[in-house]
């Protein structure tokens, strides 16, 4: 599989809170491979963020991909991946030296912000987000 599309979201009920993560993978033409959303205890919507950028890449390996093209609505995330912004949180950075770990094993990642309603595939990834969430609360 050469190029994948992937949305991501992370959720934070208080910040910190209960937090979750939702992710939506897609391939070139589009089509559903998968949709992964899980709880993480209580954290901060960063943090759920990142984990959900972490789970991405590894489920991108485990399919065998070699482009990613990963969307997000957190312009946090977004910047910190492309070095705009430091990250300058401990948690946070323990976790992008993860990330850039697993990014070393792909050919291209890039990671773009893109406004929380703009595209169905964030939608969707919101929607898994809050159903992890709405599940561990219930």
């Amino acid at each position: 599989m050469e190029r994948l599309a992937i949305y991501i979201d992370g959720a934070s009920r208080g910040n910190p809170g209960p937090a979750s993560y939702g992710v939506l993978i897609q391939d070139e033409a589009g089509k559903l491979l998968r949709e992964i959303h899980d709880t993480i205890g209580e954290a901060t919507n960063s943090v759920a963020e990142y984990r959900a950028l972490l789970r991405a890449l590894e489920e991108a390996k485990k399919l065998g991909a070699r482009r990613l093209e990963i969307y997000t609505d957190s312009q946090l995330v977004a910047r910190q991946f492309d070095g705009s912004y430091k990250v300058r949180h401990g948690d946070l950075r323990e976790m992008m030296g993860r990330i850039r770990a697993l990014e070393e094993e792909f050919a291209s990642v890039t990671v773009t912000h893109i406004p929380r309603s703009s595209h169905p595939g964030n939608v969707r990834a919101d929607r898994l987000a809050n159903i992890a969430l709405n599940r561990a609360l219930h």
